[in-house]
């Protein structure tokens, strides 16, 4: 079941260097919301507060709430592991574990949670099939992951996060280092997960955006730190966004 999830007033800096300010935004359960804008505008650093990863850059701090169902999840006394199983991250570079078997792979997560479940198989087969990839694995399953393509690396990569059952997925370019193909699968998977899913993705590219997503939220940074230019619905921010700069950007002006 997929789960509200809320910023407020977020800001982030690395050491001094003032990277976001005052983002404000909700995403509905169940939906796909795309972050936009150009290279330098803080989308990356915003989708990584949003599940505390950015915590691991050394200098980091932010200010302001990220909402899980309502709840702080930057509240004092917060186990992060527990926020980061809840809230799951694919990268823009797929990072399977190239040692381990596929099979392992996306069981790994259960490991690390201290979960148990009753059939790992099922729950193997289950998240490759949400992920897209059980047909062109399911033979070989005990073959190591580095021999995957890039792009069925990523598909693993998203069937390892939704093995641990997580509410939300955020996505920091998940197709840019992809071929056109492998592209369009992982878009498929994407649509097919908001069913049941809160997705938040980062991308440059303007048509993926325009594809998969339900709502959009452009990004700038105009020589200070990023903040939040305009967010609605993603057809309304494609033909009719209210902000000027909303449009120079969709429309290819510049960026």
């Amino acid at each position: 079941m997929s789960s509200d999830l809320e910023a407020r007033g977020v800001h982030a800096w690395f050491s001094k260097h003032h990277a976001l300010a005052d983002v404000s935004l909700n995403f509905n359960a169940g939906s796909v919301t795309a972050l936009i804008g150009p290279s330098g505008c803080g989308k990356s650093t915003f989708i990584r507060t949003l599940n505390r990863m950015h915590e691991f850059i050394p200098g980091a701090a932010m200010a302001g709430e990220v909402l899980l169902n309502g709840k702080d999840i930057y509240e004092k006394g917060t186990d992060v592991t527990k926020i980061r199983l809840q809230i799951g991250m694919v990268f823009q570079k797929p990072n399977p574990f190239p040692s381990m078997t596929i099979g392992e792979n996306v069981l790994s997560g259960l490991k690390l949670a201290q979960l148990k479940v009753d059939n790992k198989e099922d729950l193997m087969e289950e998240c490759l099939v949400r992920a897209g990839l059980w047909k062109e694995v399911k033979d070989r399953l005990d073959s190591y992951a580095g021999g995957l393509s890039g792009g069925q690396q990523q598909r693993l990569c998203i069937a390892r996060s939704l093995a641990v059952k997580p509410k939300v997925l955020l996505m920091d370019e998940p197709c840019s280092a992809l071929d056109p193909g492998s592209t369009l699968r992982i878009e498929d998977t994407i649509r097919e997960l908001a069913a049941d899913m809160t997705i938040v993705i980062v991308t440059h590219n303007m048509q993926q955006a325009a594809r998969i997503s339900d709502f959009t939220a452009f990004f700038l940074s105009d020589g200070g730190p990023g903040h939040l230019v305009e967010v609605g619905k993603t057809d309304e921010i494609f033909s009719k966004p209210v902000d000027k700069r909303t449009e120079d950007y969709v429309s290819g002006r510049f960026g």
